[in-house]
């Protein structure tokens, strides 16, 4: 490494008590008198809009009901059962444009009413932290069926169709090509938001029994679908979006450029902070939750100035409002209508970044303007997407780039089914990718694939 880059990017930019305390909970939990004081917010709407609100469908009012009545076991339950990882959704779901979104608490334009939803999020947090710290069985396994299902993605919607497949009775192998079971849970989630969780969950979720994790390195390259199909009795894929979109502009390979994912991932494994190097001038770009998180993070490593630059408005941001204004109260500037033009280099290291400011023609499609600036930059962070890594996957129709499914999941190859961040449905060709929804996709395809081995019609 040249010595200016030794300079700008280094690690320990920050004392180690300061790194821990940056990575801390960013949102510590209720104790038993908050949640009850929140709790009796509530007023328990019949046909709840929360609820709708919320992919998987969970009962909110019956479980804020029942931490009122300080019943805290009911209260998870309730959750649990509509939504088998609704601890680490209770940490990371966008509840602000989700259920606390919809709670009738909110609406100024309403005389009286306050401004305030009801706390959900931390609620559901509340009601089961103790279920993963007390490993509490709150499910059971049905009796054998005698039937095998391989679930391809130890992810969100992965662990959640092979839990309501093992509470059926059927027998479940997941094979996922990392050493951690849990997805973008364990690799691509700040880690300010799940410090020290995903695990616990995960061996919580597997505490049912049923369900065999097997480490399988390179899983892209190796797994044939259709030996698969024929050697197990159904085959649920969930491998989300592995692959990372390029920019394909010169300079994109110099020291210094990297892949969001990839920082966000080698941060969340990281066991001393202090060793994980950061540049003093950081510029992100893209729009979403990843870019949020990446800019965020550079930030709390210690980086002197972090630009996240996007090519749209802020409207336009995948990552909610509530994110952008806290990546602001961090100290990360947003930059919207420019798009990157080329990296530039000085002594085989990134110096710049160069942009075009970006409008929207007459015909509503993003144009550039020809109107040029730099950014001084020796850490670039790419946050513009991911893809899925079809390699595998050449045997089933795409649709959009994601695996083409029906209403029940179903590919177009015969006991094949597809969920989550990987899945394109029809039937819903807005669905986000969302930790929840991705949950939801993994149980209602849980719910067919039981049906089909069972021999039964909808």
């Amino acid at each position: 490494m040249t010595r200016r880059a030794v300079a700008d990017i280094e690690a320990s930019r920050l004392p180690a008590e300061q790194l821990r305390t940056n990575f801390s909970d960013v949102a510590p939990p209720l104790d038993s008198h908050q949640a009850l004081i929140a709790a009796q917010r509530c007023f328990y709407c019949y046909d709840a809009p929360c609820t709708i609100a919320c992919p998987t469908g969970i009962d909110i009012a019956s479980f804020i009901r029942s931490l009122a009545t300080e019943d805290r076991r009911s209260a998870a339950q309730t959750i649990l059962d509509a939504n088998i990882l609704g601890g680490s959704c209770a940490r990371v779901c966008p509840t602000e444009v989700l259920c606390e979104g919809a709670c009738v608490r909110n609406g100024a334009d309403r005389p009286g009413a306050e401004q305030q939803p009801v706390q959900i999020g931390a609620l559901q947090r509340y009601a089961t932290d103790w279920v993963y710290a007390e490993q509490a069985p709150l499910f059971t396994r049905g009796a054998d069926s005698g039937k095998r299902v391989a679930v391809l993605g130890a992810g969100p919607a992965g662990l959640a169709c092979a839990h309501h497949l093992a509470r059926h009775g059927h027998r479940v192998e997941i094979y996922d090509p990392k050493s951690k079971p849990g997805g973008l849970n364990e690799y691509g989630i700040a880690a300010y938001k799940v410090p020290d969780f995903a695990q616990a969950e995960v061996q919580w979720l597997l505490s049912i029994g049923g369900i065999e994790l097997i480490h399988r390195p390179g899983l892209s390259k190796t797994v044939n679908l259709e030996a698969m199909a024929a050697d197990y009795d159904a085959v649920f894929v969930a491998v989300g979006l592995a692959g990372v979109a390029a920019l394909n502009i010169p300079g994109e390979y110099l020291p210094g450029v990297r892949n969001a994912v990839d920082f966000i991932a080698d941060l969340r494994q990281s066991e001393d902070l202090s060793t994980l190097v950061v540049g003093r001038r950081v510029v992100v770009i893209g729009g979403g939750n990843t870019a949020i998180d990446a800019a965020i993070q550079s930030k709390r490593l210690g980086a002197e100035t972090v630009t996240l630059v996007y090519r749209r408005g802020f409207e336009s941001m995948s990552a909610t409002g509530h994110e952008q204004e806290f990546a602001k109260a961090e100290g990360v500037s947003l930059l919207p209508w420019a798009q990157p033009r080329q990296f530039i280099g000085e002594e085989d290291c990134l110096s710049q970044v160069e942009f075009e400011r970006t409008e929207v023609d007459a015909d509503g499609q993003l144009v550039g303007t020809g109107a040029g600036f730099r950014l001084h930059a020796d850490w670039a962070l790419k946050a513009i997407g991911q893809k899925l890594d079809a390699v595998p996957l050449a045997e089933l129709a795409l649709h959009r780039g994601k695996i083409r499914v029906d209403a029940d999941y179903a590919t177009s190859m015969p006991g094949v089914w597809a969920g989550g961040d990987c899945a394109f449905s029809e039937g819903d060709p807005d669905k986000q990718d969302l930790t929840v929804q991705a949950v939801e996709d993994g149980k209602r395809a849980a719910v067919a694939i039981d049906r089909a081995l069972r021999g039964e019609q909808e």
